[in-house]
């Protein structure tokens, strides 16, 4: 007689728990749909010889932003998912969550007008044989990159992508969608400040090298997710600074990493 009440008290929260499994796979189906459409959009703009020929600021940054959602939106899972389980507490639809995402993309939209000034400044000395300029230019950016794998800053800001829920509560500018794109916009800057060493590497190998953009990826969504990720980008930063030590003391690497193609930065090669 007693478990009939106690079925009664569990069915509400049973259906909660379904409402909650459906939001959690509505949101990352979303987030991995635009990611997968993002793929394509970018294997095939990787493969179109012209975009190396016909350049402009609009097409750059559309290039630009279709590799964001491509290789960023898996590892942005856990904290949109943490973002709309907070808004659902407070009674909001999906507004905010996609106000957030906007903002986070807008963060590194913007930041697509640096490779493009590097582009443009890196190609002219583009050659069949790397320069001794581009080779020295090249080798520091894999230095750099290595380099800051170690510092405090990319442990603080790699501290926030893998603290979902910490971050929301520190970064919770209220309400509204306007609070949701303020938030977005601070979690894409902490997501810049833990990938843009990496992403540098792009600027050696290829904008549009699309090994090196999967490999990346793979590497930025374990960063942040695995539990071993902080050991990972140890080790990413050993490989990359020993292939900057590589490219200085033996220049026809870069070639090779570029996928045998001069060292451009719009080597769209796999």
């Amino acid at each position: 007689a007693p478990a009939r009440p106690l079925e009664r008290q569990d069915t509400p929260r049973n259906a909660m728990g379904l409402l909650e499994r459906r939001v959690t796979l509505a949101t990352v189906g979303a987030l991995l749909a635009l990611a997968a459409i993002a793929w394509a959009v970018t294997v095939r703009q990787a493969v179109d010889a012209r975009m190396a020929m016909d350049l402009t600021a609009p097409l750059f940054l559309g290039m630009w932003l279709s590799m964001m959602v491509a290789m960023m939106f898996p590892t942005i899972a856990p904290i949109v998912l943490a973002h709309r389980a907070i808004v659902r507490k407070r009674g909001e639809g999906w507004a905010p969550t996609v106000a957030f995402v906007l903002g986070y993309l807008t963060v590194w939209t913007a930041i697509g007008l640096i490779p493009l000034a590097v582009l443009v400044a890196v190609r002219s000395m583009a050659s069949a044989q790397p320069s001794p300029a581009l080779v020295a230019v090249s080798g520091a950016i894999l230095l750099l990159a290595g380099g800051y794998q170690f510092t405090r800053w990319k442990r603080k800001c790699l501290k926030a992508c893998r603290t979902p829920f910490g971050f929301i509560l520190d970064h919770d500018f209220g309400g509204g969608s306007r609070s949701a794109f303020l938030a977005g916009i601070s979690h894409g800057a902490y997501c810049l400040g833990c990938c843009w060493a990496l992403m540098a590497v792009l600027v050696v190998v290829g904008v549009m090298n699309l090994v090196w953009m999967v490999a990346l990826a793979l590497v930025f969504l374990a960063e942040k997710n695995w539990r071993h990720g902080v050991v990972l980008t140890r080790v990413a930063g050993t490989l990359v600074a020993g292939l900057g030590f590589a490219v200085l003391v033996h220049p026809d690497l870069l070639t090779w990493l570029s996928g045998g193609s001069p060292p451009s930065v719009m080597g769209g090669h796999v």
